[in-house]
């Protein structure tokens, strides 16, 4: 057993030798052994171990863990909180409440180690039974290939791996390993709790199953491990198209290809949207079918712009071709989009050039050849490009962000005015873009609004003899 746990170590969990391991030790059966067999392999172990207060024997076992840690020389670490207090006050199941302060809590103490994996001591029989409780809530390939031998990123670090050494070991095999060692391991009662749906698992389905199949734990773990293996090579088919669509990423958001995605096999969207809300929301567990059906629905449907809220904080909103996930309080970058520079108002010379925030440009040429530039006009269709009789304007335009009760003539509209609110409406300009959306302005009149619509000002006309062309684009476009 220790031979084959080294192996383990080396390949399945890839563990650095050269940084310590803390271990997770409840004081049960399995994490003893684990423990035990670690510090027979002479690796560098912190015992940890986390006091859930559900049980009056609880501080009893952890002076029992502490006392183990001394007897084998190597360092302890105990912690403790009130789980059931914890459960009620987020509207948690109480075996939800227990893992995550348990997990939080030994990746805490992996972070003071400067640790590199956080070991526990799951085995063949928790995978069996993980494996069904998801199968029984409904789950792909990552639900059915079960836990893995080494998680990292997982979603507690980015950077500590956490690891299962004794994942292949039936439960049999570590109580043997314990009585041949002479360890007396605690015995948690709540394990025959049956109200816990694992424990009814445990003590229920699996032997009555088991009529059926009497090799049913060892088929569903093999089950778990060819679909583990296939789930390894999908992934890295994800991971290059993650790379293909994913434009940008902050702390609490992410702006994805829409196009790029749509294109993908549906099996390939699903998995990326998903790790999409794991990227944002690392904690979130058993994200569900119809979440990421209704997700993927919105980014399939034809509309160019609009949101819907998705799952635990988090929405997705579409602006063309650019699909955002973020969590609702996120400060999305608008690089999508030109803005005005942070000063209030910037001189535009005619001819001259002028940079805008996000590498956008705004240039401003003036031309005498007007065959040529008025078969441009009148084959435009590119909204940020506008042309002016350059004689009918001043020799500087400014540029500058909206303002409250700006009005603008539109060409076309005789003469009429408009606010500048209700035009980007009508162009349907994203909303959180408006505000320092850049207006270029002719003195105190409002002569383009770029993407939008030009002024009747400084029309061009056949009297004109001079125009100016005004173009706004990203830098590399010039």
């Amino acid at each position: 057993m220790l031979e084959r746990v080294r192996s383990i170590l080396s390949h399945n969990c890839q563990v650095d030798l050269s940084s310590p391991m803390v271990v997770g030790v409840s004081g049960g059966p399995d994490s003893l052994c684990l423990l035990d067999i670690l510090v027979r392999l002479d690796y560098k172990v912190v015992v940890a171990h986390f006091d859930h207060r559900l049980r009056p024997e609880s501080t009893e076992e952890a002076r029992r863990v502490e006392a183990f840690a001394a007897q084998l020389a190597v360092p302890y670490s105990g912690g403790s909180q009130d789980v059931a207090q914890y459960a009620l006050d987020r509207g948690l199941s109480v075996e939800e409440a227990a893992r995550e302060l348990r997990y939080a809590f030994l990746f805490a103490v992996a972070q003071r180690h400067d640790a590199g994996a956080v070991a526990v001591g799951h085995t063949a029989d928790d995978q069996v039974e993980t494996v069904l409780m998801h199968m029984l809530r409904g789950a792909g390939t990552d639900g059915l290939s079960g836990m893995a031998y080494r998680s990292l990123p997982n979603p507690w670090s980015g950077e500590i791996a956490l690891v299962r050494p004794l994942l292949a070991f039936w439960r049999e095999k570590v109580l043997a390993y314990l009585d041949e060692r002479g360890l007396q391991p605690s015995i948690d009662a709540s394990n025959l709790d049956q109200t816990y749906f694992r424990n009814r698992l445990r003590h229920e389905l699996i032997p009555t199953l088991e009529r059926y199949q009497p090799n049913l734990r060892r088929l569903l773990w093999r089950t778990a491990d060819v679909i583990g293996e296939e789930r390894r090579l999908i992934d890295r088919l994800v991971e290059a198209a993650w790379d293909e669509c994913v434009r940008q990423q902050g702390p609490d958001y992410l702006d994805l290809e829409g196009a790029l995605l749509n294109a993908l096999p549906l099996a390939m969207q699903r998995r990326l949207l998903r790790r999409a809300i794991a990227v944002i929301h690392p904690g979130l567990r058993d994200v569900d079918y119809e979440t990421v059906e209704r997700g993927l629905a919105f980014i399939a449907s034809p509309q160019p712009k609009g949101q819907c809220s998705l799952v635990a904080g988090l929405y997705l909103l579409k602006e063309d071709e650019h699909i955002w996930l973020a969590a609702w309080h996120a400060d999305l970058p608008n690089s999508t989009w030109p803005q005005a520079p942070d000063q209030e108002c910037q001189v535009l010379a005619l001819p001259g050039k002028m940079a805008l925030p996000e590498g956008w440009v705004l240039r401003a040429s003036v031309s005498e050849d007007l065959g040529s530039e008025k078969a441009e006009m009148l084959g435009n269709t590119d909204p940020f490009r506008a042309w002016f009789d350059a004689d009918a304007l001043p020799a500087t335009l400014n540029v500058r962000p909206r303002r409250p009760g700006d009005r603008v003539k539109p060409l076309g509209m005789g003469g009429h005015s408009l606010k500048v609110s209700d035009l980007m409406v009508n162009i349907k300009v994203p909303q959180r873009a408006r505000l320092r959306w850049p207006l270029v302005c002719a003195g105190a009149d409002i002569l383009w609004v770029p993407g939008c619509r030009q002024a009747d000002l400084a029309r061009v006309t056949e009297a004109s003899r001079r125009v100016v062309r005004l173009e706004l684009a990203r830098s590399e476009a010039f």
